[in-house]
């Protein structure tokens, strides 16, 4: 448990830094803008290494509520929609300049749904955990306006969808081989 808490910790509070701008800037002032990415890029795959280690440690738990059946259901769909928003995120298209945040709306999606097809404890901290870190994200983003300005260009959009549906479906079928529960009829 320790371990995925730490990882949480590092991973997400890292990820924060850009909704406290006057910190992220005396950081880069202080460690100059490479040395600051190099620092982020360690601290966050430390992280995301600590959080998959924890989370697989973790041996089965008490349940805090009882699975939403709806979610199991629409699941499929949801993470279609955020694998094309994760994709779309650093692509110059018409649905990052719709969307404004998508990564963000992304790991909100996949957050919400897997922490209501869960309800253990481990499931319930980690999903509990990027949906806070998405909320708080998400609101410090909008109030800064951090949105980047360019000219949509629609072969970014297809790129996104095609590579999102692709992804999900793979992760779909291999999600039973990479974490232990068969989530589609095509699964393996």
């Amino acid at each position: 448990m320790s371990l995925m808490v730490m990882g949480l910790a590092v991973f997400l509070g890292v990820h924060l830094l850009p909704a406290v701008p006057a910190s992220r800037a005396a950081l880069i002032t202080r460690m100059g803008e490479q040395r600051y990415k190099s620092v982020f890029s360690l601290a966050a795959a430390t992280g995301l290494l600590l959080i998959v280690v924890g989370f697989a440690r973790w041996h089965p738990d008490q349940r805090l509520f009882a699975p939403w059946p709806g979610a199991r259901t629409i699941a499929p769909a949801v993470m279609t929609l955020s694998f094309i928003l994760l994709a779309a995120a650093n692509m110059r298209g018409h649905l990052r300049h719709w969307v404004s945040h998508p990564m963000l709306l992304g790991v909100l999606l996949w957050a919400t749904v897997h922490l209501l097809a869960n309800g253990d404890v481990k499931g319930t901290l980690l999903f509990g955990a990027f949906l806070a870190y998405a909320l708080i994200d998400l609101i410090s983003a909008i109030r800064r306006r951090a949105t980047k300005s360019f000219i949509p260009e629609f072969r970014f959009d297809v790129m996104a969808i095609v590579g999102g549906v692709v992804l999900a479906s793979l992760v779909m079928a291999f999600h039973r081989l990479l974490f232990g529960v068969r989530v589609v009829p095509f699964g393996f």
